[in-house]
């Protein structure tokens, strides 16, 4: 049998969902890559370029959309964010599955550009609870954090857009939840199944 094609997993969900929390998770198993986007904002504490994200000047990233660099590209409370496509692709053909950590913008482009990726949005258990998140990590000024939970609403009456959905009250859980479904998407039968009942014929044959 010929060598089994990666997936594109898309995880996505307003600011505070644990996006981050869940992906560094789910990307403990080798067969998973993680998607490295570009950014033009600052770094935060402990961030490697790299490794969490690629950053560039507005200029660069201005670049890499001219270029036709990016499988999906964004600009989020004034900063831009993009994923490069070769990297995507390449791991694919490779057959590692690509876990995308992107922002609902971001998210519905990818969607748009690879009809077959595989869609999971982060709920949060409620929007009381999203704002002690975000006003808890010390990351964001007030005036930031009230855009975030002003945009909230507005990604989650998109939630009709994508395949699964995760609430995220319990951080275990919520793994849980995202590793069964790419578990069950593993064993989706595909569209192309000629190369699977080939095996068996094969088998049957002797050969």
């Amino acid at each position: 049998m010929s060598r089994k094609k990666g997936k594109l997993y898309v995880i996505t969900g307003p600011s505070g969902t644990g996006k981050g929390s869940i992906c560094k998770e789910i990307l403990k198993d080798i067969e998973n890559e993680f998607s490295v986007s570009m950014t033009t904002r600052e770094a935060r504490e402990g961030e490697i370029h790299g490794k969490d994200y690629f950053f560039v000047t507005e200029e660069e990233f201005l670049d890499n959309i001219e270029k036709g660099n990016f499988l999906e590209h964004a600009r989020v409370f004034g900063n831009l964010y993009g994923t490069p496509k070769d990297m995507v692709i390449k791991q694919l053909e490779r057959g590692r599955n690509v876990i995308l950590d992107i922002d609902v913008q971001g998210a519905l482009q990818v969607k748009k550009a690879m009809p077959e990726a595989i869609m999971i949005f982060l709920l949060p258990p409620s929007l009381g609870e999203l704002r002690k998140r975000l006003e808890g990590r010390g990351t964001d000024k007030a005036d930031v954090i009230e855009k975030r939970l002003s945009g909230a609403l507005s990604e989650i009456k998109l939630i009709g857009e994508y395949d699964y959905y995760v609430i995220n009250d319990d951080i275990d859980t919520a793994i849980s939840s995202v590793k069964s479904i790419m578990t069950a998407e593993e064993c989706r039968v595909p569209d192309k199944v000629r190369d699977i009942i080939k095996k068996y014929e094969q088998e049957e044959k002797g050969e």
